[in-house]
This record gives C-alpha cells, structure tokens and sequence, in this order.
C-alpha cells in the first residue's frame, strides 16, 4: 500500500480530531506553543522528505511517530508562560548601537522616561481623557489596580529598557509606554514583565500592540472609551466594568487566546472576522453570520461593542 499521503492525512486528521475535542470542552489549547514550539513542523517535514522514498515499515512507524509526539507537545503540553522551550534558556537579540540617539526616533514631544524599575506620570486634575499606547512584545504585561497617579509602572526584565513618553493630542493627555531600541527577539516572559497602574478618574483610550505576550488586565474599575489588542501569539485576559456610553473593544491576533469577562447585565454586542478560530459566546444571541448581541441590546442606553478578528486563536466572551 502506498504510503506517501499517511503522514499528511495523519496531520490532517489529529487537527482535525483536536479542534472538535476542543469545542466540546474536552481539550484545552496552550496557544503559546504554536509560538515557541514551531520547529517541531520543520522536523515533521524534514523527516517525511528524507524518507518519502523509503516504504520499509520501520520508515513509516519513524514518521508516523514524529508526526503524533510533535502534535502531542504542541497540543498538550503545558511549559508555563515562557516562550521560550528548553527551561532556564534566554535568548536576546537586539541593536543597542545607535542608544544614544533613541531620542531621535521619537516624534512625539513631551519629556521622556528611560530605564528600568519604577515609572511614575503624575496626575492632574484638568486630565479628563487619557490614553494609554503600550508596544513591546515578549513581556508580561499585568494592569489591575489603582493609583493616586495617572500613571505607575514597575518592570521585571533582564535587558530590556522602556521609554515612558507624555504629550497632548488636542484634549486627550497621551502616554507612549514601549521598549526602547528592542530589535529583534526576547522570549523568556518569565525575566520580562511590567506591572501597571491606573488613576481611575479619567476616562481611558488603551492601545496594545504587541508581537508574543501576556496580558492580563482587570479594567473593571476604570472608564474605559476604546480598548485595541493587537498581538501575535499572545494570551489575553481581560475583565472589563460597566460601560460608558459607547465602550469600544478591538482584538486582532494571529494565535492566540481570547478571554473578556463583562458584567452581567451590560449590554454587548459583539463581531467576528476569524478564520480557524473556536469562538464562545455564552448567554448571547446570534443575529447575522457573525454577529451576537446581549438580550436587551438594542434598547440599552449604555453599550459595549468588541470587535475580533484573527487566525487560529480561541475566543471567550464570558459574564461575570
């Protein structure tokens, strides 16, 4: 018998059986090993091309067993929320050559904050709406409590400096909080992670755009007007409050896992644009092919809107 299309189908079909498993609550993804365990679909193909003219049986159980380990670890195995495989290894890569013309790249005005450790933007009371720009990925960023500040922040990292930069945009006071000079790769998220605060007085425009993250942000006790996401194999976690007015989300993500707790009784509505991705919306009603609202939604004076779009990522809209 011909064996030349096992492997394929065999890959196929553990896919396949996965993401039925998943959808009816029986396997739990680890998305971030699509991200630090790639290699393995390098080995699984090197291995089917070396042998893809040996037939003998001892060549088809060799791929046949490359194949079902190298899924296993990428669907089953639990690593923490490092990104990086082999434990206690660090790899950085970056361009420090041009450090001491980092200012230069920024156009924004305003003064900046470099280093590491501790940030601190001082809070005024004129600062009605503030928003929040955080770049910079292999970082565990957390946000779940308040401050007498506008702004504090502490980070955790072996290398990596970060710029804390303030400006206006017309009435809106702008805080840039990103690595400085970071080329390259950084996957140890175990050595890389920044804790902030919020004032919860204004109310907040936080956007996120980040490679290979983890996010896990409590927004529950701030006025939140817009929330941008946007990463690649990331993890986030977001808890959200009541509403203003017009609360906008925006995820998009490439492998990812998605999970957004809103109140019980907030109105929501949310939009999907995903390709291969598990989506559960608990207690919402599905109104067009990709669309779900809240009973009570269109009535509802004060609303929530998320909007989702991304590859192979796992998506949770769940109430609280």
């Amino acid at each position: 018998m011909k064996n030349d299309k096992i492997i394929p189908g065999l890959v196929l079909v553990l896919i396949g059986a996965a993401f039925l498993l998943s959808n009816f609550g029986y396997l739990h993804f680890h998305w971030g090993n699509l991200f630090h365990l790639w290699p393995i679909f390098l080995v699984i193909g090197g291995i089917n091309l070396v042998f893809a003219h040996n037939k003998s049986v001892w060549a088809t159980i060799l791929k046949v067993a490359v194949v079902v380990i190298g899924l296993g670890l990428v669907l089953f195995g639990d690593f923490g929320n490092r990104f990086n495989f082999w434990p206690g290894y660090h790899y950085t890569y970056s361009n420090d050559d041009n450090d001491d013309n980092d200012d230069d790249d920024n156009n924004s005005k305003g003064v900046i904050t470099t280093g590491k450790g501790a940030f601190n933007e001082p809070y005024k009371a004129e600062i009605k709406i503030a928003r929040l720009n955080i770049s910079g990925g292999g970082t565990v960023y957390t946000l779940n409590d308040t401050t007498n500040q506008l702004f504090k922040a502490f980070t955790k990292d072996g290398t990596i400096k970060y710029d804390l930069n303030q400006h206006q945009d017309d009435s809106v006071y702008v805080l840039d909080f990103h690595m400085k000079n970071h080329r390259g790769f950084n996957f140890d998220s175990d050595k890389n992670e920044a804790v902030m605060q919020l004032n919860s007085n204004p109310e907040w425009e936080i956007n996120v755009e980040t490679g290979a993250t983890k996010l896990d942000f409590d927004l529950s006790r701030f006025k939140i007007r817009k929330l941008k996401l946007h990463g690649g194999a990331a993890a986030f976690n977001v808890k959200l409050g009541a509403p203003l007015d017009l609360t906008n989300v925006d995820i998009s993500t490439g492998f990812a896992g998605v999970d957004i707790s809103i109140p019980q009784n907030a109105a929501c509505s949310i939009e999907t644009n995903s390709g291969l991705s598990d989506k559960h919306f608990e207690g919402f009603n599905k109104t067009g092919d990709n669309n779900f609202e809240s009973p009570g939604f269109a009535t509802a004076k004060n609303k929530i809107h998320i909007h989702i779009s991304g590859g192979l990522s796992d998506f949770k809209v769940r109430r609280y």
